[in-house]
Order: structure tokens, then sequence, then C-alpha cells
């Protein structure tokens, strides 16, 4: 006996918006039934003893810690600029006014 019937994937097709043709339903309903299948053994095999993983093997934290050090002061900053202006950058305008306001 199928698990899942072709009326209900015609209604998960319906749900979905998709458009399916009959033979698609006998086909889709097939197919989902083997997945369901597969699920249903895995979920026989799963044993309330073994915790439950999110990858096959142990990861580590690869990043290292977070150490704060002091930064450029405004005037180390300023000093590789081609152009600076009031303690600013100054960059060329990329903007028309008539565009900008």
């Amino acid at each position: 006996m199928a698990a899942i019937s072709r009326e209900e994937v015609a209604h998960l097709a319906r749900l979905s918006r998709l458009a399916v043709t009959e033979e698609e339903l006998d086909t889709f309903a097939g197919q989902l039934d083997v997945i369901l299948q597969s699920v249903a053994r895995v979920g026989e095999v799963a044993a309330a003893d073994i915790p439950p993983t999110s990858h096959s093997v142990p990861l580590s934290n690869v990043l290292r810690e977070d150490v704060v050090v002091p930064g450029l002061s405004r005037d180390e900053a300023l000093s590789g600029a081609p152009d600076a202006d009031q303690d600013r950058f100054r960059v060329p305008r990329i903007l028309d006014e008539d565009v900008a306001s």
C-alpha cells in the first residue's frame, strides 16, 4: 500500500501552485512513497541513546580570539589620503547636483 496517494500528490501540487499531468501524478506518488519509506527506515534505526549530530565529523573552532588593539589616530589615517579637507577624506563628486537632491 502506498504511503501517499495520487490524490494527496494532486493536493500538494495545488497547494504549491504546480501544474502536473496525470502521468506525473503517478510518477510523483511513487517517488514520494520511496522517499517517505526511506525516512521511516531512518527513524527506525535512530536510537534514544545516540545524540543527534549536525556533522559526521567533529568540528573545532578555527577562528582566532578577538584581541583589542589600538586603532589609527585621525592624523595617521589621513596621512595616506591623496586629498584631505577639514580632517576628512576628500573624494571626487560622483553625482550631479540635481540627482543628489
